[in-house]
Formats: C-alpha cells, structure tokens, sequence
C-alpha cells in the first residue's frame, strides 16, 4: 500500500511532464498514421509465404500465367462489327503499355487454326473481310471459346487482362484498377468491370471507409453512453482520452512498421476503443463509490484506495481478454496473428494508460461527491432496485435456473457440431459497383474465375498420343456436363474445330509422329491466354471459368473434378494438377477449423488457469468457469438456428468472447471472493458483491454492446454477422453472470 501510494504521488509530482510526453508521441502517432496508413487485402495476408500450396500457387502464375484477370463486358450493337473491332484492337494496344500487364485477349486477338500445306496456321477468328454469316459460323465451331468472347445475341464483347504474377504486382494494387478504368473509360463509356483484381479492390476501398466510419461511429456512441454511465460529467474527458491515447499510440507503432489494415485488423479501433471505455468505467465507479464512503481520507488516499480496488480485477480481465487475443496468433492465417498481436499490444498499452490517465485526471478534481450526478438519466430504472430484484431471485430459485440453464449448456454443445463452416466471398463485399458488376457479368458470361487442370503422365513422356487426347476428350465431356463448370477449353475443343473442317486429318491411318507434330502446332504461339500444353509438351491444359462460389462449393468442385480424372483417366499412368487461387483459397475451411481447434483450446486452458491463480479454489474455479462458456454454446444454437457459418471473420469470435466473457465474472467473482473471510452464507456474500459490482457490470456490457452493434452496422455481410453475433455473446454473458453464475455459487461453494 504504501509503495503503490508513493507510484501514484510520483504520477502526480510528474503530470505535467507525463502530459507534455503523451500529447508529443500522440502527435507523432497520428502524423505517422495519416501518413502510412494503407489498406492491404492482398493473398499475402492470408496465406503464409511459405505455405506449400501458396508456393505451388506462385510456381503455377510463373509458369502458366497469372490467374488474376480483369474481365470487361462491352455492350455494342454489333459485336462483330468492323467498328466494334477498331475499338477493341485500340483498347489491346493501349491496355498492354502497363507495366503490370502481361497479356490481354478478346475477339479481336483470338485466332483459329487452318490446316494447309501439311501444317497449321493460325488466321484472325475476327476476320471483318468474311462475311457476318461466315464468322458466326466459325464461332459456332469453337463453342467454349466463343462463349467466352461475344454473348449468343452478339450484343456484348468480352476482355480480359491477365496482370503479371502476383508477386510482382502487389506494390502496385493501389493503382492497377484504377488505371485500367480510365483507358477504357476513354473508349467505352458503358462497361462491366470484374474479375479478382476488381474485387480486391472493392475488399480494399471498403475496408478504409468502413474503418474510418467505424472510429467516428465509436467516438460518437461511448461518449454518449457515458453521459449514461458515469456518476459525474466531470468523468468524461478522463474516460475519452483513456480511449484516444491506447489507441492514437498504437496505430502509430503499427503505421511505423509498415503494417497495414485489412478486412479483420480494420475492427482493432472499435474493440480497443469499447475495452479501454469498460476499465475506465470500472475504475471511475470504484473511485467515486469509495469517495462517498470515505469522506474523510484525502486525494492521495482516495486514488491509491480506488486503484488497489480496481488493479487486481482489472488485471485479470485484461489478462483473459489478452489470452483470448493471442490465442488468434496460433492461427495458420496471417491476418489472424496480426490482428491477435496488434492487439494485445493495443490492450497492454490500455491498460497501463488507463491508470496514468485516470490517476492524472483524478488528480485535477475536487472531492466533491454529493453533488455528482450523470449527465443524462433514465429516471424510470433504478439499478439498485434491479440488482435487489436479482438477488432475491437468484436465491430463491437458484435450483430452477442451474436446471435451465445447464440444459441449454448440453443443448448448446450439440449445436457446436451443427454449426457449418463456408467462407462466402461475396459476403465479404458490400453491395456496390463492383458486386453489381460481378453479378451482371456473371449471368451472361457465366463465370468470372478460372483454374487450370494440367494432365501429364506420371512416367514424364509427353502426352500429344492419341491415347491421352481420347481420356482427355472424355473428360472434357464430363466437366461440360458439371453444373459449377462453364466452358471448359483445352486442345479438344481445337482437334474438334479441325476434325470438323479437315476430317482427314485424325483418321486413323494417319501415323503417331502426323498426329503428334500437328497437335504441338496447335499450341506454337507465344502467349497464348488459354494455355493449351507445357512448353515441353509432358502436359496438357484445361482452363475452366467458373463463378464465384463459397468455399464449401469449391472444394464439391475440386472433388468432382478429381473423380471425374480418376473415373476416365487410368491413375497408375496419369495425374491431375489443379492450379489456381480457388484450390488455395478452398483450403480456407481447414485454415478456420485448425483456428476454431487451436486458439480455442489455448485460450480455454490459460483461462482456466488464470481464474484457478485468481480464485484460488479449484471447486469456485470451475464453478466460475461453467458460465463463461455457456455464452459460446448459445453463440453455436443462434449460428446453427439461423444458418449463419463460420467463416474468416467470425472464425475469431469463440477465442474473443471466451476472453470478454471471463471479464465481468472476475470483477463479480473478485469481490465475493473479498468477502469469504466474513463468517457469513455465500448467499449474503454473493448479494453483497452484486451491490457493489453491479452497475459497472451493466456500464461495460451496455458499452461493449454499443462497440459491436456498431461493427454489426458493417455494409459487409460477414463482418456485419461478426458484429451481431458478438453483441448477442456479450449479452447472453452478463445475464449468465448475474443468473446462472450466483445461482452456482449460492447452492455449491459452501
């Protein structure tokens, strides 16, 4: 006591210097901040640089060409008009000047093969010399690459800008989409724009402004539920600068080291900003609780007595909230373990300014406590008359809620095994240009995304054998009967336009070399967009289009595709490859199952351990645990109930909230815990406790409710779901706190 009263008289001697340090670092902290602040939705966030199927991603952009691909839809009023060509070979030409661009295609760039003079040649399929009936014909021929250039009605023409490998192109994100919007701006005045690179763009745009309505939303909502929850207006300026600092310092160490925001990082402001709130409304009730009290014991009295009161609780629920946090460091996903170490420093900071602020503040007031009311009231509620109400219920049917509420805990932990996980990557998009875009592309073109299966022989020969191109023909034909697959292209779809227009040319007395040489011709041109063979010919290609589907979708897809191989394809001579992001960003559901696993079993164990440390009693300790853990099984009935999955955002929640949940039963716990060297029942104790812990319980809950419902207002589905589903946790948290939590104590902890 005497040693933390003198730390508090050297706070004090030393506000003003510790004043001038904050408000410097602050304003560094936010130069730094409007300086560097950047958005980065980019793979690398999601995926680790040395994760084999992110590696095996790369190879495959090195090799083959990048799948990240713009894809522009043109209405014209005739799609195969000579004017309509002008534009678009106006529209290659300037496109293809970026640096970041490797390759473009569309009509007026695809050719066709002819068969002459023992060899093929390749001629412009958008021959404007041949006639309108004669081109279409020509298309009609080559169906899954026609359907990829014009709509059937030719009233709209397809582009598409393939972007160098991903590597090369990160630092540039910021610029590509916006550049490529102006050229062809100049030229079409009506477009459709989407594709990978459009869309993490929208990601990218959203997040910032999101984040930014997000701070502003926060600011507005605490400080109005302060003038609710403090005892005195006087308090209010102590708690907004417990919020802004903490926060201001730690988006400046973030910005500092080229950290950036991302669709989960974006949502630190408002946590941190609900957490800081809470202890610093604990602390203030503390302190003027006891200022009424002791009426006679000065300033330096006064604070010391409110921080040794405060320090102990306030300690272990940072420390719980800090484990819940870190927990998310033990996810295989980047952005995950950034967001639990930003966070934990952001909390650690919180904590220790939250301190110095309130002692510093504390230190500028009167002892004036008669007079002090809040700033706004509603003067219909009386919490002291509900905190009676509660404990004369929860001590005479203390039996009935244990009974109801450890059979929605056994209910509960069936639903955790209801509850599905799928990542929906449009529910990662607000509703906007880009998503209108997708969705209008997409139902005429019928898919936006690709990947490349590439079938070679396991032996390493080369596969231009009339053997293999049989298996691949009937592969073909199965992946064009798959609903999910629009327009499979290969040399299939090439042999067949040939075979149709030369049927000499593949009769079977043709010779094995005839067949072969022709076959490698077909593929002979330099940057060819659908990537027929390896440059070795030891494997054949098929680019398959398809639209943006959830997770849970991609991997029916990849299994289809890989029982259709084995069903056509003999495996002991065989192999299939699939390459592209959707094989790694199918992998998704096992990232967040391993998160789910990992972070939650951490944070559970060094939970239990901190509340065994803080109790001290093995038998209290699992009591207290029992209903922390009953808001997480509610949170899986309210997913399994209403269909809502986990995906990489409410991926986080049980880590979290097992963390915010053990916040309130420690202030709860710690003073009833104060109380059992008082020869008296544990039911007097445990009223006795909710008297004096009550009103701040309900101020931090009613606070971080606010901080979520805020996030819950996201135009983004998911993290709108994260939001919603946090605020209900929290809920169902304090009423377990202040039902079933003294109902155990009253009946088991004699």
């Amino acid at each position: 006591m005497k040693k933390l009263k003198q730390l508090i008289n050297g706070i004090i001697v030393y506000r003003l210097p510790i004043i001038i340090l904050l408000f410097v670092l602050m304003c560094f902290s936010a130069q730094q901040t409007i300086k560097n602040l950047t958005v980065d939705n980019s793979l690398s966030i999601w995926f680790l640089e040395d994760d084999p199927s992110y590696k095996a991603y790369i190879d495959f952009q090195e090799e083959i060409g990048s799948d990240e691909i713009f894809v522009a839809m043109f209405p014209v009023e005739n799609a195969i008009g000579l004017k309509e060509k002008e534009h678009l070979l106006e529209l290659h030409q300037s496109i293809e000047t970026l640096p970041f661009v490797k390759t473009t295609f569309s009509l007026a760039k695809a050719q066709y093969p002819i068969y002459a003079n023992n060899k093929i040649n390749f001629d412009d399929l958008y021959n404007t010399k041949r006639s309108e009936k004669g081109l279409k014909n020509v298309l009609s021929k080559l169906p899954n690459i026609a359907s990829q250039l014009v709509t059937k009605d030719f009233k709209n023409q397809f582009f598409y800008i393939q972007l160098n490998p991903t590597p090369t192109i990160e630092a540039q994100r910021k610029i590509i989409a916006g550049e490529i919007r102006q050229i062809i701006a100049e030229k079409y005045p009506n477009y459709y724009l989407t594709g990978p690179p459009v869309l993490n763009e929208a990601y990218s745009l959203g997040i910032y402004k999101e984040s930014m309505l997000f701070g502003v939303l926060t600011v507005l909502v605490i400080t109005l539920l302060l003038m609710f929850l403090l005892p005195s207006k006087r308090y209010l300026l102590v708690s907004l600068l417990s919020v802004a600092i903490p926060l201001t310092l730690l988006f400046g160490i973030i910005t500092s080291f080229g950290f950036a925001l991302n669709m989960i990082s974006m949502l630190i402001p408002t946590i941190l900003m609900v957490y800081s709130v809470s202890d610093a409304v604990h602390i203030i009730n503390i302190y003027h609780k006891e200022g009424l009290k002791n009426k006679n014991f000065d300033k330096i009295e006064l604070i010391t007595l409110a921080i040794r009161k405060s320090f102990t609780p306030c300690f272990y629920t940072t420390l719980t909230t800090f484990v819940g946090y870190f927990a998310l460091y033990l996810s295989p996903l980047p952005a995950f373990k950034n967001m639990g170490i930003f966070t934990c420093i952001g909390l650690v900071l919180t904590f220790l300014l939250v301190y110095i602020i309130t002692i510093i503040g504390f230190s500028f007031m009167t002892l004036n406590f008669k007079e002090t009311k809040p700033v706004l009231r509603l003067s219909f509620i009386s919490q002291t008359k509900v905190i009676h109400w509660l404990n004369r219920f929860t001590t005479r049917y203390k039996t009935r809620i244990i009974l109801g509420f450890s059979i929605i805990l056994i209910y509960g932990i069936y639903s955790i095994f209801q509850v599905k996980i799928d990542t929906n990557s449009l529910d990662l998009l607000a509703e906007g240009q880009a998503k209108q875009d997708l969705r209008i592309v997409e139902s005429k073109l019928n898919g936006s995304s690709r990947i490349q299966l590439d079938i070679s022989m396991l032996n390493g020969n080369k596969i231009l054998h009339k053997e293999a191109i049989g298996y691949l023909e009937e592969f073909q034909v199965k992946l064009e009967q798959n609903s999910l697959i629009a327009a499979p292209v290969s040399v299939v779809d090439v042999k067949s336009f040939l075979e149709s227009r030369t049927p000499v040319l593949f009769q079977t007395n043709i010779s094995k070399e005839k067949i072969e040489n022709t076959l490698a011709s077909i593929d002979a041109k330099e940057n060819s967009f659908f990537k027929l063979f390896s440059n070795d010919f030891t494997s054949a290609g098929i680019t398959i289009s398809f639209k943006e589907m959830n997770t849970s979708q991609l991997e029916q897809l990849l299994f289809e595709i890989e029982h259709d191989f084995k069903n056509t394809f003999p495996i002991e001579k065989y192999k299939l490859k699939i390459n592209g992001f959707a094989v790694v960003f199918a992998q998704l559901n096992n990232f967040i199952l391993e998160t789910q696993f990992k972070s939650f079993f951490v944070a559970f164990i060094v939970g239990f351990l901190c509340l065994w440390v803080f109790i001290r009693n093995i038998r209290t300790t699992l009591l207290v645990l029992i209903p922390n853990v009953l808001p997480l099984v509610v949170l899986a009935i309210i997913m399994s109930w209403f269909d809502i999955t986990l995906d990489v955002t409410t991926a986080m929640i049980t880590p979290i909230m097992l963390g915010i949940a053990m916040d309130d039963t420690i202030h709860l716990v710690y003073k009833y815990k104060r109380t059992k060297q008082v020869k008296d029942s544990p039911e007097a104790r445990m009223n006795s406790a909710m008297m004096y812990t009550g009103t701040a319980l309900f101020s931090t809950t009613i606070a971080l409710v606010g901080g979520f419902l805020i996030i819950s207002s996201s135009a983004v589905p998911s993290v709108s779901h994260f939001g919603l589903l946090c605020a209900v946790t929290v809920s169902i948290a304090l009423i377990t706190d202040i039902f079933y939590l003294p109902a155990l104590l009253k009946t088991f902890d004699r």
